[in-house]
């Protein structure tokens, strides 16, 4: 029949830090394309991860004992437990990832306002100050200040998606709190959903002005998650990442 287990059997205890093994020490040293590549690429390892304990029908809460103490033997917990060690040292890893891309934005911002206000004082006297070299591997200004995440690549009328002026094509630069810097391979989007049903959410988004057209508008649409519309989901529209 086997011995009772302790319920914390499903939250193992891991240190903080970065401790996945794939991450390197010095992360410093790395450009922020680097960065934002390994972030890419924890995100990935996390969401094939949160896929197996989904496959299993259990999350990083699920109890993995019954409701006496032993052990479920429905699931196969060494699995699960493996799994759930493995994602809590890749969130750590994405935590110190995201540190180093905040630090590197700040960084970025303030040597294009040191640049711009001696290009100023350079145009007064007669002169303009060289722009400072962000170095090779640098994301551009635009990259920076927020670049478009994920796509729309269907909508279907009268949903949601549809009301609140979503086209296919758009792309899509933030999605209330979530950006290309905290999407998570687009995880973080479908919590977004889950949480505001009912409530309105500011999607910013940016279209192109026409077929084979290089010109693009940005727009602020309010998207409010709705299950009651007729269809299948709360917004109506398929969303893939960039």
């Amino acid at each position: 029949m086997g011995l009772p287990m302790e319920d914390n059997i499903h939250a193992p205890t891991v240190p903080s830090g970065p401790t996945s093994g794939g991450v390197p020490r010095d992360l410093s040293k790395l450009s922020m394309v680097d960065l934002m590549q390994e972030k890419e690429r924890i995100e990935a390892e996390l969401s094939a991860l949160s896929s197996v304990l989904t496959s299993h029908g259990v999350n990083m809460n699920t109890s993995l004992t019954t409701f006496d103490g032993f052990p479920r033997d429905d699931i196969d917990i060494a699995q699960i437990r493996t799994t759930r060690v493995r994602i809590i040292h890749l969130r750590n890893d994405h935590k110190e990832i995201m540190k180093h891309l905040e630090k590197g934005l700040h960084e970025h911002f303030a040597s294009l306002q040191r640049a711009q206000g001696a290009s100023s004082a350079g145009d007064t006297n007669g002169s303009a100050a060289p722009r400072p070299n962000l170095g090779e591997g640098s994301l551009s200004d635009a990259a920076m200040l927020g670049a478009p995440f994920a796509k729309v690549n269907s909508i279907v009328p009268g949903s949601p998606a549809d009301q609140a002026g979503l086209k296919a094509g758009d792309t899509i630069r933030s999605f209330g709190n979530v950006n290309w810097m905290n999407h998570e391979r687009l995880s973080r989007v479908a919590e977004t959903v889950q949480q505001n049903e009912g409530r309105p959410i500011i999607v910013k988004v940016v279209r192109k002005d026409g077929p084979g057209s290089n010109n693009t508008t940005e727009l602020n649409l309010q998207l409010t998650p709705r299950r009651d519309w007729g269809g299948r989901g709360m917004l109506g529209c398929h969303l893939v990442p960039l």
